[in-house]
C-alpha cells in the first residue's frame, strides 16, 4: 500500500483566511491527503499568504522561506503560496520568490489536490497572471448570483455535499475541515467588495461583493455546532452589504435570530461593519437578540472630514459619537473596536487633532492603528500631497500612545460589570477566556480568577474586578453552561 501524502497549511492573515484555509483542507482530506499541524512533517507545505499591507506581505514571505529551509532536513518536499499575495502577485511573486515550488490562485482552488501533486512529482504548474477579479462578476449586483457558480470564490463551497466528500461530517457537512479544536469558528457571510476606498487594493483581488445563501450560512453554523463550535463570527469584507444581490439588504437581520437558535451555538458575533451603513434595524438586532453579542467592529479609518473625503468615506466625528450614543443607549455594554490611518496623504494638523478628539470621546474597546503607506494600484497612491515617512512614524506613535491609553481606560470603566466569558483556555496559566465585547485574537481577554471544573466551551458569568492594560480579570458568579437568554450577552 502506497504511503499516504500529507500536507501541511500554514495560515497568515484575517479570520476570512482561516475560512479559505480549512476549505482547502477539506478538499484536500476528501482526496486522500493526510493533514498536519508541523510543516516538518509535511510533504507539501502550503502557506495561505496575506497580501493587504506590507508588513503582512512581509510575514508572508517570511513564512515561505521558513517553510523552504525545511527542504532537505525532513519529509517536506515542496512549499507552495496560496491565498491573497498569491493572487495579486502571481507569476511576478513566482518569479521573484523561486523558493517557493508553486503560487496558486483562487482559480485553482477547487483542484487543489491535483496542483499539489503535480508539483509534489516535480512537475510545474504555471503561476496566473493578475487581473482585477472586480470584473468577473456583473457591475449590477442583482445580476451576480446567477454568474457566482463561473466565478473562483473561496469559503463558498456548497453546504449539501455528496456524501463521502467530506468525511464523517454529516448530511449537512460544508466543503470545510478544522483545523484546531477551538471553540470559536468564523463562517463567511460574503466575499468582495464594492466600495472604492482609495487605500485599499482589496476588491481588486477578492473581487466585487457577492453573498453566501443563507441556507449555506445556516448549515455550515450547523455542522460546526456538531464540532463543538460554540460561539461563531460571521466575516467578510463588508458585512452590513449583506443580502443586497440577494435582493434584501436586510437579510442579516432576519438571518441573526435564526443562527443564535442552532442547537449548540451560544453566541453569534458579526465583525466588520462599515459606519456609513449601519441601519437602525440592524443596530436593534445586535443589541436586543439573545445570544447575539452586542459587539459592533466598525471601519472608521479616520474622523477628520477632508481625510474621510480623501479615502472615499464618509461621516465626521459627531455623526460617529452620535452613532455610539444610539449603539449604547440600546446596550450599554456594547463592544465596539475599530481601525484608523493616520498620515493619509493631505492630513493636517488640525485633522489630526480631529482623530484624536474623537478617539477620546469614543471610548472604543479595541484599537488598531497603522501609518499611511502607498499600496500599489490604490487611488491614494497617485496622490502628491504625501506627508514625510518620519512625520507619518511620528503620527503613528503620538496616536498608538493615546490608543493604547484609551483602551486601558475602557477596561478599568468595566471593574464591576457582568461579563458571560467564553473559556478558551484552561493550563499552568490560568483560565483565559473572552466576553461578549472581545472577538478573538484583537481585543483582549479575560482572566478567570477560579476555574475550577471548568474546561474549554464553557460559558461562566464573572463580575470583573480588575484590569492588565485592555485584559479584564473576573470573579466567577457560576459555571453553569450558556443556555439561558442572557448567555452570551
Amino acid at each position: 500500500m502506497p504511503e499516504r501524502r500529507t500536507v501541511a497549511l500554514v495560515t497568515l492573515g484575517c479570520a476570512r483566511n482561516e475560512v479559505d484555509s480549512e476549505e482547502l483542507a477539506g478538499r484536500l482530506e476528501a482526496d486522500g491527503w493526510d493533514l498536519v499541524e508541523d510543516a516538518a512533517d509535511a510533504d507539501v507545505a502550503v502557506v495561505n499568504t496575506c497580501g493587504f499591507v506590507d508588513a503582512a506581505k512581509k510575514d508572508s514571505v517570511d513564512a515561505l522561506l521558513e517553510a523552504n529551509d525545511l527542504k532537505g532536513h525532513g519529509r517536506t518536499q515542496a512549499v507552495v503560496a496560496v491565498g491573497c499575495m498569491a493572487e495579486r502577485y502571481g507569476k511576478d511573486l513566482a518569479e521573484a520568490l523561486p523558493e517557493a515550488d508553486g503560487v496558486l490562485g483562487f482559480d485553482d482552488y477547487a483542484d487543489i489536490s491535483d496542483r499539489l501533486q503535480t508539483i509534489l512529482s516535480g512537475g510545474i504548474h504555471a503561476a496566473h497572471t493578475p487581473r482585477d477579479r472586480r470584473k468577473l462578476l456583473p457591475i449590477s449586483p442583482a445580476e451576480r448570483q446567477e454568474s457566482a457558480a463561473e466565478v473562483a470564490l473561496p469559503g463558498h463551497g456548497p453546504a449539501d455535499l455528496p456524501e463521502g466528500l467530506a468525511p464523517s461530517s454529516g448530511p449537512r457537512a460544508p466543503l470545510r475541515r478544522r483545523l484546531d479544536g477551538s471553540p470559536v469558528a468564523s463562517v463567511k457571510l460574503a466575499s468582495g467588495c464594492d466600495r472604492r476606498c482609495t487605500f485599499c487594493a482589496i476588491p481588486s483581488f477578492r473581487g466585487s461583493f457577492i453573498s453566501r445563501r443563507p441556507s449555506d450560512v445556516l448549515n455550515e453554523t450547523r455542522w460546526l455546532a456538531e464540532q463543538g463550535v460554540k460561539e461563531i463570527m460571521l466575516v467578510s469584507e463588508n458585512n452590513t452589504s449583506y443580502g443586497k444581490d440577494l435582493g434584501d439588504i436586510r437579510l442579516l437581520e432576519s438571518l441573526l435570530p435564526e443562527l443564535a437558535e442552532v442547537d449548540g451555538i451560544e453566541r453569534v458575533r458579526v465583525s466588520y461593519l462599515q459606519p456609513a451603513e449601519m441601519r437602525p434595524g440592524l443596530i436593534d438586532v445586535l443589541t436586543s437578540t439573545p445570544k447575539v453579542a452586542p459587539y459592533f467592529d466598525l471601519s472608521f479609518q479616520h474622523s477628520a472630514p477632508d481625510v474621510l473625503r480623501a479615502m472615499r468615506r464618509f461621516g465626521d466625528t459627531d455623526r460617529f459619537l452620535e452613532l455610539l450614543d444610539t449603539i449604547r443607549s440600546k446596550a450599554p455594554q456594547s463592544g465596539v473596536r475599530s481601525n484608523f490611518i493616520v498620515g493619509f496623504p493631505g492630513e493636517s494638523e488640525a485633522d489630526l487633532a480631529e482623530l484624536e478628539r474623537f478617539l477620546t470621546g469614543a471610548r472604543l474597546d479595541a484599537i488598531g492603528v497603522f501609518g499611511y503607506s502607498d499600496e500599489e494600484g490604490t487611488e491614494a497612491a497617485t496622490y502628491d500631497n504625501k506627508l514625510d515617512e518620519d512625520v507619518v512614524a511620528e503620527r503613528l506613535a503620538r496616536v498608538s500612545r493615546l490608543a493604547e491609553e484609551l483602551v486601558s481606560q475602557r477596561a478599568e470603566e468595566r471593574v464591576g460589570e457582568t461579563v458571560h466569558v467564553l473559556v478558551e483556555s484552561v493550563d499552568e496559566e490560568g483560565v483565559y477566556g473572552r466576553g461578549a465585547h472581545q472577538a478573538p485574537e484583537t481585543d483582549g481577554q479575560v482572566l478567570l480568577t477560579s476555574g475550577e471544573g471548568l474546561g474549554v466551551g464553557r460559558i461562566v458569568e464573572a463580575k470583573v474586578v480588575g484590569t492588565e492594560g485592555v485584559d479584564l480579570v473576573a470573579e466567577p458568579v457560576t459555571d453553569s453552561l450558556a443556555c439561558s437568554e442572557e448567555a452570551g450577552r
